[in-house]
């Protein structure tokens, strides 16, 4: 089993959600929360600051924690054609937008970021961990923990 530990930004403005358009190897194109994996001796809270800025352009300070997820991801529902199941372990931060502009991530995986209402976000195909993000900052419970998202449909990996 792979593991990762990533740290994703939850940037509610508005009613609108800040959104990455991820596009995986094989060219799927799922919405996603800006954020990906700590590297080596990075704390979280940096990763997720330097995440939104690789991501979306915009510079970001965090608000809060507001929570962890752990999620297995089997190994036949990964992108990745023969590697093994993945235990993802994302923390969650609300973050504030404090400069910047939206731009794709220049040679990344990120095809662009919008500011997305969310409204809309039901319609959208996106990760599961759109919607955990997103219950987070509404509930804000105090174990930081919320039910597991069903995957399937429109909601994915």
């Amino acid at each position: 089993m792979d593991r990762r530990l990533a740290a994703y930004a939850v940037c509610i403005e508005d009613c609108r959600v800040l959104l990455a358009l991820a596009v995986g190897p094989d060219g799927d194109r799922t919405w996603t929360l800006p954020g990906g994996g700590v590297e080596h001796a990075e704390d979280p809270y940096d990763t997720v600051v330097r995440e939104v800025a690789e991501e979306t352009g915009l510079e970001a300070v965090v608000e809060r924690l507001l929570g962890v997820d752990s999620r297995v991801i089997p190994a036949g529902e990964r992108r990745l054609p023969g590697a093994p199941e993945l235990q993802n372990v994302g923390i969650f931060y609300r973050v504030r937008v404090t400069g910047g502009r939206l731009c794709p991530e220049p040679n990344g995986d990120t095809a662009e970021s919008v500011w997305t209402p969310l409204s809309d976000v039901a319609r959208l195909r996106r990760s599961s961990l759109v919607d955990i993000g997103i219950a987070l900052a509404q509930s804000l419970p105090a174990t930081g923990h919320v039910e597991p998202v069903p995957v399937g449909g429109l909601v994915q990996h």
